[in-house]
């Protein structure tokens, strides 16, 4: 590597490489010693330090790619490649394992028995074996938890198991020297049956992980924190998965149609605070759609606001039993009218709702009486008069006309503006409503005290020219 390299390697990449120079140590030690000595065990083991030397520079590389940001091609990132690096650790350990066991086997039951050595240096050896295996076991062990990474940890599994590998050759080879001679082939045996076992649990942690198959009671603690987010929300789809130590989280968030923008995206605002709450570090992503149904819903509280005096419709409910679909709402009408009025108003409603929406077969209305702080206006004064006087030259200024009719009216939330205005009538549909929108925007930047604006638009003769 080039000094450039070195300077921007990460903490993660420096770990690694020096797992590839601690493998390729042991590689050599025990290669040399197992030959020297004519020990499987240790041969054995070089083979296993052999597979971990391949490994150790696949993980290296692997972090590399991990730690590129995303791109285009790439937008969650590259961390799977850490996963793809330890599933293929682990079929390079199952393949050598294999060869081991058949040398094994082939000793064992061979009618002559294979000559070992076991001399002193052959302990000695594997004494420094033993002290490089557990030093870097604690290192990959410590970088994995820090960095969150498969890959750091798939080493420090290994270095782990050539640590019990080697422990198994060297009770072999006091054996030997005791007098057993196949204790050296029993010893490697159990070295890659070790390994085995090591090398599956390795390959199915990371093939789910790359499966993306959810974490463990992950979807229940992301679940319970939705749960318990005011007001209540309802999530139609919640999914849960992992990906190079990063725990993504995506739901389908589902709001009334007719909700504003601003009440969808807050809500979505603290569900995803709730999630990061109970899952630090979590990429969440919350998606808005409308609640089913809701379509019909709008419908049906079009139509009841379109009806004469109507001032409010709220609580609206469809419920379809047996193919009848029923309808009920809370209409509010002015608290002066008289019940026969209120009676004609409902009428109106029922007509103007069974005609935008005639798979209704029943609508039940419920009146109430418009509050008195909602229907009477702001109390006069300089301030409301001024109110006044500059809402109506924000409708002059961007129509060119006086406003037709101009209220205002304070409610616990805040102020309300009913503005009526008039527009050309030769405007196609798409102009007045722009124009609509304009105003109502214009009048929210002049005060925020004004919550809502609500612009009606009259048709009139074109301005003829003097």
């Amino acid at each position: 590597m080039s000094g450039s390299h070195n300077h921007s390697a990460t903490p993660q990449q420096r770990t690694a490489l020096s797992s590839v120079a601690a493998a390729g140590f042991l590689v050599v030690l025990k290669l040399g010693a197992g030959l020297a000595s004519g020990s499987l065990g240790l041969i054995a083991e070089a083979a296993h330090s052999a597979t971990d030397f391949g490994s150790a520079l696949l993980t290296f590389f692997a972090i590399r790619v991990a730690d590129r940001p995303a791109d285009s091609s790439h937008p969650y990132g590259h961390r799977k490649a850490e996963h793809l690096a330890a599933l293929a650790e682990g079929s390079f350990l199952i393949v050598m394992s294999g060869v081991i066991i058949f040398e094994s086997i082939s000793r064992i039951t061979s009618s002559q028995p294979h000559a070992v050595e076991t001399n002193w240096w052959v302990f000695a050896v594997i004494g420094v074996v033993l002290a490089v295996d557990s030093t870097r076991t604690a290192i990959s062990w410590r970088g994995a938890r820090a960095y969150s990474s498969a890959a750091l940890g798939a080493n420090a599994l290994h270095f782990a198991s050539d640590f019990a590998g080697t422990l198994a050759v060297l009770v072999g080879l006091v054996m030997v020297r005791a007098g057993v001679a196949q204790a050296d082939s029993i010893a490697a045996l159990v070295v890659a049956v070790l390994v085995i076992g090591a090398a599956v649990t390795l390959i199915r942690s990371n093939v789910g992980s790359l499966m993306d198959q959810a974490p463990a009671g992950l979807v229940e603690l992301a679940q319970h924190a939705i749960d318990e987010v005011e007001p209540p929300v309802e999530i139609r789809r919640l999914r849960v998965r992992e990906a190079g130590g990063s725990t993504f989280v995506d739901g389908v968030l589902e709001v009334e149609a007719d909700a504003p923008v601003q009440q969808g995206h807050e809500l979505a605002d603290r569900v995803e605070a709730a999630l990061h709450q109970r899952i630090p570090g979590s990429d969440v992503t919350i998606h808005i759609e409308p609640r089913e149904g809701s379509e019909l819903r709008e419908r049906v509280t079009g139509a009841a606001l379109s009806a004469q005096h109507v001032r409010e419709v709220h609580n609206v409910r469809i419920v379809s039993i047996d193919g009848r679909t029923d309808l009920s709402l809370h209409v509010k009408l002015p608290a002066g009218q008289s019940l026969a009025e209120a009676h004609a108003a409902i009428d109106d409603v029922e007509v103007a709702i069974r005609a935008a929406a005639p798979e209704i077969d029943a609508v039940h209305v419920h009146i109430e009486p418009l509050e008195p702080s909602l229907q009477a206006p702001i109390t006069a004064s300089e301030e409301s008069a001024e109110m006044h006087r500059a809402l109506a030259r924000i409708v002059v200024e961007l129509t060119g006309r006086e406003p037709l009719e101009l209220r205002v009216h304070r409610e616990p939330r805040g102020i309300v503006a009913l503005v009526t205005v008039a527009l050309d009538g030769g405007q196609t549909l798409s102009q007045a409503h722009a124009a609509a929108t304009t105003i109502e925007a214009a009048i929210r930047d002049h005060d925020r005290q004004i919550v809502d604006v609500v612009v009606h638009t009259e048709p009139v003769a074109p301005v003829k020219p003097g």
